[in-house]
């Protein structure tokens, strides 16, 4: 269990291996999230796409604007 409360499961979209970080474009929804990890997590979790994840958001903050 995570004390964390916004979790989105969706599929990953998109996987872009670097040097020393990974890229990784998961899709929930209609919603798009980019997370930066390091390349040893993408690779620890065996990453590829169209897997089944679960984008996990812990922030201390929200911006919100308004057009």
């Amino acid at each position: 269990m995570l004390s964390a409360r916004n979790q989105f499961k969706g599929t990953v979209k998109s996987l872009k291996l670097g040097e020393v970080m990974a890229e990784v474009v998961m899709t929930a929804g209609n919603l798009e999230v980019v997370s930066l990890i390091s390349r040893t997590s993408a690779e620890a979790l065996k990453l590829k796409v169209g897997d089944k994840v679960t984008a996990i958001i812990k922030a201390t903050e929200v911006i919100v604007a308004k057009d």
